[in-house]
């Protein structure tokens, strides 16, 4: 059903091809760049514990990241569609596994990723006024679920408000990251060397620990399969989609490892790992007067972010309805605004349901696990599409060396959790195979063996939506950022 729907839909129209070599470049280095960079650090020296160590992991992380993305280079060049692993797991492995990877992302992965953002913004917001201390928990989260709540508000009046947002946000972090890197860079010139004597003592070698600081050090990197979301609009893709990574992966690794190194000439472990906004604390620390410009920054950067992933969320649930996976009512739009009301409300509500939990790094390892565990996936449909498909015809082909690593290295992320922490673990278990039930019920079946009173209760919410959100179904081929009213039923 998936496949059919899929063929369908990609049929109806095409989109223009009007992404450059450079615009590539920095769609991958702005969204890679974005929250992670200012909350990571303190996750991944906490499970490391050293200074060394944690720089080794954040090297990894960038040659696993690099890895991943050259083979979606392939992956994108082969099945040109838009939607990366979704796309990528509907192809190969058919509606069940496309579906559950969908389910995840609509119940864990991208509402507890935007609470983490939104936790961030507030932190960084709220923790100046308190110097000596953590900031309150009951403002942030209050904070937190404000931004959430404006931002939402502001996606549902009206889609294109955030385009300025979004250029404002990137010069704001990458001038953070700038003053950062530039002022650490000073001190360590000026002989500022003693955090990195002995730089590997009290490291963490066990595997559980090591796969937890990669968890924190990657979610830092996500976002390199940015252009395999939006592959159809490329210009030569088989040629600009590889050379986009190749040339901006080194440049987010690098940049990376260089903000780690000036907060730890500036910073000892135990301050690192005591603070709650580690970039705040190191402004305090070195830049005087201008250290507001810092959690300005950052929490503008935030702003931003979480404008993109709530827009990037309502948009994949948006098409997961279009293509019959969920319920109607998340492919509605409102008859006058044209924005994707109920699949927006639907994200907020859940991403405010996970700023009760209590630690951010709890949160990043909730959605991790899910997350690895579909990356995973979709890389091993590169390995299975070989075996099963070799006449398929692949401009950028790599050797099968490149996703076998990747796939033994998910594997390490996935498994060994499974014991270092097992809680959070199973909740992304269990939230993956809650998705099964879901699927035999409301898609296996044919529709006259479905229970009677699903689709009572689904045609009562779309009813009630409709009229609540003044929504009506949109037709298939509508596209939400040119929009023609002709195409709303």
């Amino acid at each position: 059903m998936g496949v059919e729907a899929d063929t369908q839909s990609t049929g109806s129209m095409r989109l223009k091809q009007e992404i450059s070599l450079l615009h590539g470049v920095c769609l991958i280095v702005g969204n890679m760049i974005g929250s992670g960079i200012f909350v990571s650090p303190k996750g991944v020296l906490l499970y490391t514990g050293s200074f060394g160590l944690s720089l080794v992991v954040w090297a990894i992380g960038g040659v696993f990241s690099v890895f991943g993305a050259l083979c979606y280079a392939e992956l994108g060049t082969t099945i040109r569609k838009s939607g990366a692993s979704y796309a990528y797991i509907l192809e190969s492995f058919g509606g069940f596994l496309a579906f559950i990877r969908l389910w995840t992302s609509l119940m864990i992965v991208e509402p507890a990723c935007q609470a983490v953002i939104a936790l961030t913004f507030s932190t960084y917001l709220v923790q100046p006024f308190y110097p000596t201390c953590h900031a309150p928990y009951v403002a942030v989260r209050l904070i937190a679920a404000a931004i959430i709540g404006l931002l939402t508000s502001v996606n549902c009046m009206k889609v294109k408000w955030g385009a300025i947002l979004q250029v404002v946000s990137t010069v704001a972090k990458v001038l953070a990251l700038i003053v950062i890197i530039v002022a650490g860079m000073i001190r360590l010139a000026q002989g500022n060397t003693q955090h990195f004597e002995d730089s590997f003592k009290d490291s963490k070698l066990n595997p559980g620990d090591m796969a937890l600081a990669l968890y924190a050090a990657l979610y830092s990197y996500s976002g390199w399969d940015t252009l395999n979301f939006i592959t159809e609009e490329i210009k030569n893709p088989e040629r600009n989609l590889p050379l986009s990574i190749a040339i901006s992966m080194p440049i987010v690794t690098v940049i990376y490892i260089m903000t780690n190194i000036a907060y730890y000439v500036v910073m000892d472990a135990d301050t690192v790992l005591s603070s709650e906004a580690v970039a705040v604390t190191f402004a305090n620390d070195v830049l005087g007067w201008a250290r507001w410009l810092i959690p300005l920054s950052v929490a503008i950067s935030c702003y931003g972010g979480l404008n993109s992933s709530i827009i990037a969320a309502s948009r994949l649930f948006f098409v997961g309805s279009r293509e019959g996976q969920l319920p109607n009512v998340l492919c509605m739009i409102h008859i006058k605004r044209f924005t994707p009301i109920p699949a927006l409300l639907f994200n907020g509500g859940m991403s405010l349901i996970y700023l009760c939990v209590k630690d951010v790094f709890q949160l990043i390892n909730f959605f991790s696990f899910n997350y690895w565990l579909f990356i995973g996936l979709s890389i091993g449909s590169q390995i299975y599409l070989r075996v099963k498909r070799p006449e398929m015809y692949r401009p950028v082909k790599l050797s099968l060396f490149f996703p076998v690593v990747y796939c033994l290295c998910t594997l390490f992320l996935v498994i060994v959790p499974l014991y270092s922490d097992t809680f959070n673990s199973l909740v992304g278990i269990g939230v993956a195979l809650s998705g099964a039930p879901v699927y035999w019920l409301c898609i296996h079946l044919p529709p006259s063996s479905r229970p009677a009173f699903l689709g009572k209760m689904l045609d009562a919410v779309s009813l009630g939506t409709q009229k609540l959100c003044l929504c009506c179904v949109a037709s298939p081929d509508v596209d939400l950022d040119n929009i023609d009213p002709d195409k709303v039923q």
